[in-house]
């Protein structure tokens, strides 16, 4: 006989998706088991980029002293955007009142575990998950492999695919684990994190004629920088001076700090849209349910916006009975998604040199980036969509 575990809700994916998720369920007393392939450390120790929109903040604000953002996080009331040799800084509190917080999504991570265990949350780590079944019946199951190795399943009234974009659970909602609109972009980021003080006191996206760079920051102690790059490069392909070089030559004017790198990787451009974010009693959040590329710092704030639709829905479906929060998931989070698409490939194409672009291509980019920081209306557009639209 397969072990069975029963619980309300069953999350697959310890992510910032699933495990705000059981953090909000918690919190109106439904319980749920969350799942993840990964180790504890393997999960906190994985570096990647954060930039958080207020109203993340403000949700992530919910698990008290456990949430670190505020005083560990740097509130940043703008970004720069520097092309033909000159900044021009975007002020979001002077356009549309808000701000955002650069607090890195392993940070977050950190906080949300430890408060999900303070909670004697049921957080399995090193669990497979193989598939999802029975999702248009009221029981729906999970079926995984523990630690061990040994088979188990997890019963519930509700499965939640937060998996990342690699998800077992989409199979499930779309009939396959590829269903859905795709894009590749025909360039990647090269990256690398460094040992040295800030270069600026916020970030920096550069247009160039030798394409995009963006000077971001860690810490008071490491950066992370990036510069645009064939998706097929060699991170070994440079030596050290030669990454200082590339990257200096991509924001002219500015005079970057250097100091020993100890991280590079290249990270390729995708946007994706699942076909479908509900079925029956399973339904996906996060990346599993869309990717976006990293230039509008959209990824993790689109999968906290999931799932505070889907929290309510699933509040409303397993307390009071009341389908139709549910039903309406799919609609309202897809409003957001395709605007954070069309956002994050607005800010790709703005910034970005295309390898097959022309003169009058590099001309006409110019002309659009001169139309957005000349103009309040076009300021405005971007501080509004960087820091955030308010939720639905």
């Amino acid at each position: 006989m397969t072990p069975t575990v029963r619980t309300r809700v069953a999350i697959v994916g310890a992510g910032p998706a699933g495990l705000l998720l059981s953090h909000l369920l918690d919190a109106v007393g439904i319980p749920s088991v969350v799942i993840d392939q990964r180790s504890r450390d393997e999960i906190e120790s994985t570096i990647r980029a954060g930039i958080l929109e207020q109203g993340t903040v403000e949700l992530l604000d919910t698990l008290g002293d456990a949430s670190r953002v505020r005083t560990v996080g740097n509130r940043h009331d703008g970004i720069e955007l520097r092309f033909a040799g000159e900044g021009h800084r975007i002020d979001f509190p002077s356009l549309v009142g808000r701000a955002v917080w650069l607090y890195p999504q392993h940070e977050v991570l950190k906080d949300l575990i430890a408060a999900r265990l303070a909670a004697g949350q049921d957080l399995r780590f090193g669990v497979t998950a193989e598939s999802v079944q029975d999702a248009e019946t009221d029981r729906p199951r999970v079926i995984a492999r523990d630690a061990d190795g040994q088979p188990f399943e997890i019963e519930a009234e509700f499965v939640v695919g937060s998996d990342g974009s690699r998800s077992v659970a989409r199979a499930a909602v779309t009939g396959s684990s590829t269903g859905g609109y795709f894009r590749e972009y025909p360039f990647a980021w090269f990256g690398i994190l460094c040992e040295a003080p800030p270069s600026s006191d916020e970030l920096i996206y550069s247009n160039s004629p030798d394409g995009f760079a963006l000077i971001s920051q860690r810490s008071a102690s490491v950066q992370r920088m990036y510069f645009q790059c064939d998706p097929e490069t060699d991170t070994a392909a440079y030596s050290e001076a030669q990454l200082w070089d590339e990257l200096q030559k991509r924001v002219p004017g500015t005079t970057l700090k250097e100091g020993p790198i100890f991280q590079r990787d290249v990270l390729r451009f995708r946007s994706f849209v699942a076909h479908e974010l509900l079925r029956g009693r399973v339904a996906l959040v996060g990346d599993a349910a869309h990717t976006v590329p990293p230039t509008g710092a959209k990824g993790m704030n689109l999968a906290i916006a999931d799932v505070r639709l889907l929290a309510d829905a699933l509040g409303a479906l397993l307390l009071d009975g009341d389908a139709r929060p549910l039903e309406t998931y799919p609609e309202r989070a897809l409003h957001r998604i395709w605007k954070a698409q069309h956002f994050s490939w607005w800010m790709t194409s703005l910034l970005h040199v295309a390898p097959d672009a022309t003169d009058f291509d590099r001309r006409r980019q110019l002309g659009e980036l001169r139309s957005v920081v000349e103009s309040d209306h076009g300021r405005a557009y971007l501080a509004e969509a960087y820091t955030g639209w308010p939720q639905s």
